[in-house]
């Protein structure tokens, strides 16, 4: 007689799942956004950035940037193409590692130390990227190798 039914996911496997990974992802970027909207200059000042109230609408269009990211995220934790997965996941990897690049770039022009943070941070998020979405199945989920 066969088992109880048990979800497609492999049964010994990290505790990560993507779909973990682009709801965390989707939560955070949202919440990045609005706060760029409500205090403007609250993010850029972790880093000795002082934003005048005649440039916020730099802020407000990261912010928009940002929720559309969110909602890519969020959108993806139901898809289970894997060609699908692999874009979005490449879009994502491209996303955090050019805006880790930059930041680096702005560090070398004069910006705070207090950017590497954000800089580890975004090596991070590219690595769990990679590791459990570049190498989505057929079915969608991860496949990882132990």
């Amino acid at each position: 007689m066969p088992g109880p039914l048990r979800p497609p996911f492999r049964e010994a496997g990290p505790p990560m799942t993507l779909r973990i990974l682009f709801t965390v992802h989707a939560i955070i970027t949202f919440a990045a956004g609005a706060v760029l909207i409500v205090w403007p200059g609250a993010i850029p000042s972790t880093v000795g950035i002082q934003i005048e109230p005649n440039a916020y609408l730099l802020c407000y269009l990261l912010a928009a940037m940002e929720f559309g990211v969110a909602a890519l995220s969020w959108g993806a934790r139901t898809i289970t193409d894997a060609k699908a997965l692999r874009v979005i996941v490449t879009s994502c990897v491209v996303l955090h590692v050019a805006s880790g690049l930059l930041e680096v770039y702005a560090f070398a022009g004069g910006l705070s130390g207090a950017i590497w943070a954000n800089v580890a941070l975004r090596a991070v998020v590219v690595a769990l990227f990679a590791y459990y979405g570049l190498n989505v199945t057929p079915s969608g989920h991860a496949q990882v190798e132990r």
